[in-house]
Order: C-alpha cells, then structure tokens, then sequence
C-alpha cells in the first residue's frame, strides 16, 4: 500500500523550550504536507544558544532499540534526515539506520551540526567530526554551513572566499559522496551586507546561488528550519534552485519578522508567525546560476 503523505525520518535532538532542532522541523514539515517521525538523539531541557546552561540527556543507549522497533514493524522513509548528533557512537547507529532503512528511493540527508563562527560547539570534538565524514559518504545530500564545511574538508576557517573557492569545495565536499551540497551562511565577497546560500548537483554540474541581505542579529535553529524547509520543497517535487530559493527566503522572512518584536533571540524564530507562508509558491525567481 502507497502511503499518500511523505514519509520523513528525523534524527535529531528535542528542545523543551526553543524553537530548534524537533521543535523546528516538525511543525516545517507537517505544514509542509508531510509525515516527521521524530528519532531523538538526546532531549535537552532547552537549547544550548544563548541559555546559560541546560539539562542534558543522552538518548544514545537507547537508539538502537527504538531503531530495531522501527524496522520490526518494517517501517518506509521517503527520506531519512540527520542532524545534531551527541557522541561518535551515534554516529554508527546513524550508518545502522541507513542500511537499514534506505533503498534507491530513499533521500538521505545530513545536516553536519558541528559549529559555526569558525568554532565547535561545545559537545563536539574532534574525533565526532571524523565519523562525520564516513555518515556524509552516505548521503545524497548535505547542508553545512562555512565553519562545518571547512571542518570536514580539514580546512582553517576563512570568512572572506570567493565564488571560486566556493565553487572547489562544493566539489570536493560532493567528491566525499553526496551528489547534492549546499553551503550556507556564506558571506558575500562582493556586497559586504549580503550572505550567500550555494548549491551544487554533481549529476548535471551545475551550481546555484540564492542571495539575501545580512539582518544583525542572531537566533538558534535557523539551521534546522533552512534544511527543514529544502526537504519539505524537494520532496514536494521542486527544483534544487528552486528548493534552495523557498529555504533561504522562508529563513530571511522569519528572522525579518521576528527582529521586529522585543523577545529574547535565545527563543529562535517566531514559526507560527511565518508558517503559513509556505503553502505560498514560488512566483518570481532570483536565484543564479554560476
């Protein structure tokens, strides 16, 4: 029997308070028409942006329970999304998971959550970012942003690039597996104000760009909803440029939105203020072709 709703596998932690990570995807994707199965790597009591501190449980001991039940009951992903992950361990249960449930249908996806601003978080070290390079070996897509590209091509981090470079490590990071990297938060080398979203698809060799202007503040999860909302439009049956488009623009409306109001940025973007704009097609186009 065909299911009629989309089917996402979503491996990532839950905040209580904070609209990232779960809190973040599964209403994205649920408005977006489409099925989350949330698979929690650990659950915090609140997210590690901008809080002073946090409760922190480890769901690692128990992933591959929850996973054997999932296959027991033989259940079918369209599409299996990896995000924040706590340990190297789960990083094998990951590639477990994918063997598992992954076919030649299957769109595997891997959200590198590792840092940004050049540095690491807090609960990543360096031997996690190694097995991250054998979980992006298994993936038809990837969504870095500049520091976790950097790090998983064992490069220093630089913040003024070029679209050359820009371009060379979109294929060295495609070389690693994925058929599909997306770079964000990419600093424009030539409109100071401006960030950058870059997209390569190593099938037909072509690289895209979706430009947007820079807004000075700085709200958790915006991560998530990026790659949240790239799933939901690829699996809806858009183009990649297409895809990247709606992602950045969803994110530059959020942020844009929520700066308006007097809240603590610590609490992410206000979703519910913004979620209906994605049942809103894409009608004029800006993205470019490199």
């Amino acid at each position: 029997m065909k299911n009629p709703i989309k089917k996402v596998a979503a491996i990532n932690d839950l905040s209580g308070y904070g609209r990232t990570s779960l809190t973040a995807i599964i209403p994205i994707l649920s408005s977006m028409n489409i099925q989350v199965c949330p698979f929690p790597t650990a659950v915090l009591s609140n997210n590690t942006g901008g809080f002073d501190s946090f409760s922190f449980v480890d769901l690692t001991d128990s992933m591959e329970n929850y996973m054997n039940h999932w296959a027991k009951e033989n259940i079918k992903f369209d599409c299996i999304y990896s995000g924040f992950l706590g340990s190297s361990k789960q990083v094998d249960i990951i590639l477990d998971f994918i063997k598992i449930f992954s076919n030649n249908s299957t769109m595997v996806v891997i959200d590198p959550v590792m840092g940004d601003n050049g540095e690491l978080y807090p609960t990543i070290d360096k031997n996690i970012v190694g097995k991250m390079k054998k979980l992006i070996k298994k993936s038809d897509i990837i969504t870095p942003n500049l520091t976790e590209a950097l790090y998983l091509l064992e490069k220093s981090y630089i913040k003024n690039i070029n679209e050359n470079e820009v371009k060379k490590m979109l294929i060295d990071l495609s070389n690693m597996g994925p058929r599909i990297v997306v770079i964000t938060s990419i600093p424009d080398a030539i409109k100071s104000d401006n960030l950058g979203v870059f997209g390569y698809n190593k099938e037909n060799n072509k690289f895209w760009k979706v430009g947007c202007k820079y807004i000075p503040v700085e709200f958790p999860g915006t991560g998530d909803v990026f790659t949240s909302v790239l799933i939901g439009s690829l699996l809806q049956g858009n183009s990649l440029p297409i895809a990247l488009e709606r992602s950045a623009k969803f994110v530059s409306i959020s942020i844009k939105e929520s700066y308006g109001y007097n809240y603590p940025t610590k609490e992410g973007i206000l979703l519910e203020k913004t979620l209906d704009i994605l049942k809103i097609p894409i009608i004029n186009s800006n993205y470019e072709l490199l």
